[in-house]
């Protein structure tokens, strides 16, 4: 829609990283706030693990997103570095930062749980400003529609078949993500017990990534089975079922300790 967001001679700073930028700062003052309020943990602190976490999950989004079609991918470093700035995975970031982020707060001997409810707040503003990068750069872009929402590339450099009427897949993922920011929000002093809020957002981002994969028009992402499933709803389904697993045991822990 706007992949270039502005340049100076030769330096240009692309929508995409833009908006990324945007919500990871906002995502990490959240996530500083509270700890510190509700933790007392100290701000500073907070840096390394926003750090830690947007490191894990280029790496671990780009790889996976690689490996939807490995064999164009790693045919030459032309391909692998073509549109670096953008095409990740979610589940990839997800898988790859999770387990450091335990890591992390056990080190530091922070209360696991607080701070995966609270890190979920943070993770959903991140997440969210970032499909609105993604709709901006023209990836993860939906199938061709002619809905009255549907959307048309125009620009030379965004990513998306141009002068196509698509669905905004992108925008459809910003509101789900927003839409789960705002029930975890309401939810918070509600909760039964802690890790409650980490569980749902995974459990509904999932459940709804299932959905918008329908509407998904970039074919690169790949299916496990030929046009019915694919990579990500696949993983959505294993994550959903590992998900509710946990969700159910923790409650269950929680009602007999009341």
């Amino acid at each position: 829609m706007h992949p270039e967001l502005f340049s100076i001679g030769n330096f240009t700073i692309h929508t995409y990283g833009f908006m990324i930028m945007i919500g990871s700062v906002s995502g990490y003052l959240y996530l500083a706030w509270t700890a510190k309020k509700d933790l007392g943990i100290e701000k500073h602190k907070i840096q390394n693990i926003i750090i830690m976490a947007i490191i894990l999950g280029f790496v671990g989004g780009k790889l996976f997103f690689y490996l939807e079609n490995p064999g164009y991918y790693f045919k030459s470093t032309e391909n692998l570095t073509r549109n670096w700035r953008s095409g990740f995975v979610f589940y990839g970031s997800l898988l790859f930062a999770a387990p450091a982020i335990f890591w992390y707060f056990k080190k530091q001997k922070w209360p696991l749980w607080p701070m995966m409810d609270r890190l979920a707040i943070a993770a959903c503003i991140i997440h969210g400003t970032g499909r609105l990068g993604c709709f901006f750069a023209g990836c993860c872009h939906g199938i061709e529609s002619h809905v009255p929402w549907a959307v048309t590339f125009i620009d030379q450099a965004s990513q998306a078949p141009l002068n196509v009427p698509l669905h905004p897949t992108q925008l459809y993922s910003s509101t789900l993500i927003y839409s789960i920011l705002v029930l975890l929000l309401m939810f918070k002093r509600h909760k039964r017990f802690e890790g409650q809020l980490f569980f749902i957002y995974i459990i509904l981002y999932a459940a709804g990534r299932s959905i918008i994969e329908i509407f998904r028009g970039d074919e690169a992402r790949g299916y496990i089975i030929e046009n019915t499933i694919s990579h990500s709803q696949f993983i959505s389904i294993i994550v959903i079922s590992i998900t509710v697993w946990a969700y159910l045991k923790f409650k269950k822990k929680a009602d007999f300790q009341k």
